[in-house]
């Protein structure tokens, strides 16, 4: 079973070819990392120019590389939900055009899912049910995942998402935009105790996400709680620029550790499962990896280059949706 996946949510136009699921015989990434990083963040016009202008040949260069012919394909998957609506709308447009062309199934599924199934196309073993974290720059999300297509929200992020509030961190210490990895690097220099920032957990019992506090406290550490210019660089030391991400990192990871723990033993998970660019952090890869091994629960992340938004893991989720016959129409609509 061959299927060609699409995948324009965000900032990456993606295409790829998988088999059977797991097969993945090409994955073409058109990162718009250059494109946003003057702005500091993604600027949803500029995203979805740059996925019209590319998305072609993407798709041309993911069929070429898996060296098969469009009519090898045995279906059409797309991302539809959620993400920038505009972006969205491309993929799916191309998805659509194809399937009505190549007169083969379309399969729309969630960006979310696909990057917990992300972990299944290197790691055949995951038993359910699974406890899975999706963290990335616009979702801090958990799951309890029942099987490949099945998921149940059980928690998320009611303000930022911990990819954000590091972007957001890293440009209040003046660092480049995605923050997330010059942190994770700049942290290993730092002192992770050095500045208490809080924690917040929220309700007790409550498996939902709160970084909005944590930003806001950095900035403060930073620059002093009136100041009039929040858009200032403040003048840090490099131990001091250290510390302060270390500190930052190592409280929005013990938040993001303690709830997906708290939520495998709530639901007596036999997997925890991570996805989303953010886990991505050799911080919360480690301390979460540590917490479940101590509970005897085994732990699955993908490597790092299917963490980030890619259409291997798209193609590699509607495998199964194929199996299940869990079809599209063309009228199927893109869902923010």
């Amino acid at each position: 079973m061959i299927i060609l996946g699409i995948e324009t949510s965000c900032d990456e136009t993606s295409a790829a070819v998988v088999e059977d699921g797991n097969k993945v015989h090409s994955n073409i990434v058109a990162s718009q990392q250059d494109l946003h990083s003057k702005f500091g963040g993604v600027v949803p016009e500029i995203a979805c120019r740059a996925h019209t202008d590319t998305i072609i040949t993407v798709i041309d260069k993911a069929v070429s590389e898996a060296s098969i012919k469009m009519s090898n394909i045995d279906a059409i998957s797309i991302a539809n939900t959620p993400g920038l609506i505009g972006a969205l709308l491309i993929g799916l447009t191309a998805a659509k055009t194809l399937s009505w062309i190549l007169k083969k199934p379309l399969i729309t599924v969630n960006h979310l899912h696909a990057h917990i199934y992300a972990s299944k196309i290197e790691n055949e073993d995951i038993d359910y049910p699974a406890i899975s974290l999706v963290v990335s720059g616009g979702h801090t999300s958990l799951f309890l995942t029942h099987s490949e297509t099945n998921y149940e929200p059980i928690g998320g992020t009611i303000d930022d998402a911990a990819g954000e509030a590091f972007d957001k961190v890293g440009k209040i210490l003046g660092l480049g935009y995605p923050a997330g990895p010059e942190i994770d690097n700049i942290s290993l220099k730092g002192n992770e105790k050095a500045i208490q920032f809080p924690r917040s957990y929220l309700k007790k019992g409550s498996l939902d996400f709160s970084f909005s506090g944590i930003k806001t406290a950095v900035l403060y550490h930073c620059m002093g709680q009136d100041s009039r210019n929040a858009s200032e660089i403040p003048k840090l030391t490099d131990q001091e620029i250290a510390d302060i991400a270390a500190s930052f990192q190592e409280a929005v990871v013990d938040v993001l550790v303690d709830k997906t723990i708290f939520a495998a033993n709530k639901f007596t998970s036999k997997s925890i499962i991570i996805g989303g660019g953010v886990a991505c952090n050799s911080r919360l890869r480690q301390k979460l990896t540590d917490a479940a091994t101590r509970r005897d629960i085994p732990m699955f992340y993908p490597s790092k280059k299917l963490c980030m938004d890619n259409a291997a893991m798209v193609a590699g989720l509607a495998y199964h949706k194929y199996g299940e016959k869990e079809f599209s129409s063309l009228e199927v609509e893109a869902m923010p």
